[in-house]
């Protein structure tokens, strides 16, 4: 197939959308980005400085997104503030879709790649589990970088930030409507990617040539 393959992950939070698309762009021989860690960067950078977050995001560049911080709990929460706010979302497009528009084609991950970012992907995915196994996910790798985790309290967080993707005015969490819907509450990261691969290549589309 001599079409450009661009790869659109969607999902909540702990689905498992960020790991699924990393091993896709490997896979397939694509650049990937995590369009969240965009939205981290804005509030993680907003909350820090105190600047308005529609500013950040209009002078954000690559070289911000390697702050190790950006990875912590605190700036997911605030990566969801900031995403509800329009101009955000303005401001970052540019960016996302110039990634999404390389020659080699992309794998891009987030919660609005295919309904927003790049509503003409030739394949997308949207990435989900249950509420609980989320949550235990998160409860797991929270635990693992250390310090006091209470679980209830990830329950409620990751609730209330779904809450707060999905209701939001702009650009909503939801699947596109030709989304292929992967369920990974009862998969693990390897049969995720398994089923994953097969769907594309079942749309046509092989590994690159080196």
């Amino acid at each position: 197939m001599t079409q450009r393959l661009v790869i659109a992950v969607d999902g909540p939070s702990a689905s498992g959308k960020g790991t699924l698309a990393k091993r896709l762009a490997a896979h397939f021989r694509l650049p990937h980005l995590d369009t969240g860690l965009l939205y981290r960067a804005v509030g993680w950078t907003a909350l820090q400085t105190g600047q308005p977050p529609a500013d950040v995001a209009a002078r954000l560049t690559p070289e911000d997104l390697a702050d190790p911080a950006l990875r912590s709990d605190e700036a997911g929460q605030q990566a969801s503030k900031v995403g509800a706010i329009p101009e955000v979302r303005a401001n970052l497009l540019k960016f996302q879709r110039e990634f999404s528009s390389q020659a080699s084609g992309a794998v891009l991950d987030g919660r609005d790649i295919g309904t927003v970012i790049c509503p003409d992907a030739p394949v997308k995915l949207f990435v989900t589990a249950t509420l609980q196994a989320r949550a235990e996910r998160r409860y797991q790798e929270l635990r693992a970088q250390g310090g006091d985790i209470i679980k209830p309290r990830v329950l409620a967080e990751m609730a209330e930030r779904d809450r707060r993707d999905s209701e939001r005015a702009a650009a909503p969490l939801r699947a596109a409507p030709d989304a292929w819907l992967l369920d990974t509450t009862e998969m693990d990261a390897d049969a995720a990617f398994a089923a994953a691969v097969a769907f594309i290549e079942g749309k046509g589309f092989r590994v690159a040539a080196p």
